[in-house]
């Protein structure tokens, strides 16, 4: 018998107040979903998901009761947000689906534990932890947990064309949970379904397929997303670019103890061609952040390896360090993943690279010591000429190696202003 009961998370006095709550005088309650998987996996465990059998005006009454604040943020499908003492929990209702249409469903409301969970997509994500703690699998869910199978509940097909996304998923969560290979229903149905991407909302995509990134190590869902067409359709500009250069940046990550990082893992799989890939930004709706960055690296010039400190200070000034880091990360884990097959010269490319891309990412863009306003102050009319001083001041400044310090500036403005009198 499983049980999460030992769980630091699970013992936490909030979710014990809430699940107390909502047990008993005829109602039955349990965790579900990805804090019992993750617990079992021995990860960590994020957000708390609910099930109850009381319908949803219950649970509105019965928290209100027990001086939580309930929420209905989806309530037309059966799920209440219940923020105890500051700690908020997503509380649904048993159902089951009359009728499936992407992410949205008609569903009726139950009291039916298996048919809550043969509505579910995957059978590591249909787990239940009880009261007491006691971990309950109606889908096979624990076996595939011990073997490592990502695996669709029921038919994959049936499931998949419930809701397209569900592709995405199965890659996802066989990135962060899977071994071996996917499983070969859930690749099947995949490939044939796969054109039904096309109909899911761009946000949906790439929320999906940025989980997916984020992953340990996504090498093999990528490898696997690309034979079977998947990536493809979602992000074309890897059709003729691939994903070879992946591995190799995962490599890297963990020899230097990089973060996963999204953007970056998408990087190496795309041009770097600013026009490709601001139409991927925009296609797929990134936030302005992600955009900029991506157009960021696009833009950065490639470093040489004897480049010197002052001359990468420089570069990073000019062009800005989130596009020059991953410019220079990606260039260290190629070169590292050519040093590893034999090749000398990049090894000593690698090794430039390191120290060049460590200073980028300490480095912290130095502030300007003088302004147009003290320039203004100094007796030069508002106005372009206040500008073009600045400018000229600035490169001054850049090319000193940012060594000149106010009184410096103050006197070089001092000699702009008698050249142009």
């Amino acid at each position: 018998m499983k049980t999460v009961s030992d769980a630091p998370w699970f013992r936490e006095s909030r979710l014990q107040k809430l699940l107390d709550v909502l047990n008993g005088d005829g109602g039955e309650t349990r965790i579900v979903g990805g804090a019992v998987r993750n617990a079992l996996m021995g990860m960590p465990v994020g957000d708390i998901d609910v099930a109850t059998t009381l319908v949803p005006d219950e649970v509105i009454a019965r928290a209100k009761d027990a001086g939580m604040k309930p929420v209905p943020t989806g309530i037309e499908h059966g799920t209440v947000t219940v923020v105890c003492e500051g700690k908020s929990f997503e509380v649904t209702t048993l159902r089951a689906d009359v009728e499936t249409f992407g992410r949205h469903a008609t569903v009726r409301f139950g009291t039916d534990w298996a048919e809550d969970a043969e509505r579910r997509d995957l059978t590591i994500n249909a787990l239940y932890a009880d009261r007491d703690g006691t971990v309950i699998d109606l889908v096979g869910g624990l076996a595939d947990i011990e073997t490592g199978t990502v695996r669709f509940i029921g038919e994959a097909e049936t499931r998949i064309t419930e809701d397209f996304l569900r592709i995405l998923r199965f890659f996802r969560f066989f990135a962060w949970y899977g071994g071996g290979r996917p499983d070969a229903e859930g690749l099947r149905a995949s490939v044939r379904q796969r054109d039904g991407l096309k109909t899911l909302s761009a946000e949906r995509v790439w929320a999906e397929m940025k989980k997916l990134l984020a992953a340990t190590d996504p090498s093999r869902a990528l490898l696997w997303m690309r034979q079977t067409g998947v990536l493809t359709v979602v992000l074309p500009e890897t059709e003729k670019w691939g994903i070879d250069a992946v591995p190799g940046l995962i490599d890297a990550e963990r020899h230097f103890g990089w973060a996963p990082d999204p953007l970056l893992r998408l990087a190496a799989m795309v041009p770097p061609y600013d026009v490709r890939l601001k139409d991927m930004a925009e296609r797929l709706k990134f936030s302005n952040a992600e955009r900029d960055r991506m157009l960021a690296f696009a833009s950065a010039p490639s470093v040489e390896t004897e480049t010197s400190s002052a001359r990468l200070r420089k570069l990073l000034y000019e062009h800005g360090q989130p596009g020059m880091l991953m410019q220079l990360r990606l260039a260290l884990a190629s070169a590292r993943a050519k040093a590893a097959d034999g090749d000398h010269d990049a090894m000593a490319k690698a090794a430039g690279l390191s120290r060049l891309a460590e200073e980028a990412a300490h480095w912290e863009k130095p502030q300007m010591p003088i302004s147009g306003g003290d320039i203004v102050k100094a007796g030069v009319p508002a106005g372009p000429e206040v500008g073009k001083i600045l400018a000229s001041l600035e490169r001054q400044w850049v090319e000193s190696d940012f060594k000149l310090d106010r009184a410096a500036l103050a006197a070089r403005l001092d000699t702009l202003k008698s050249d142009r009198t």
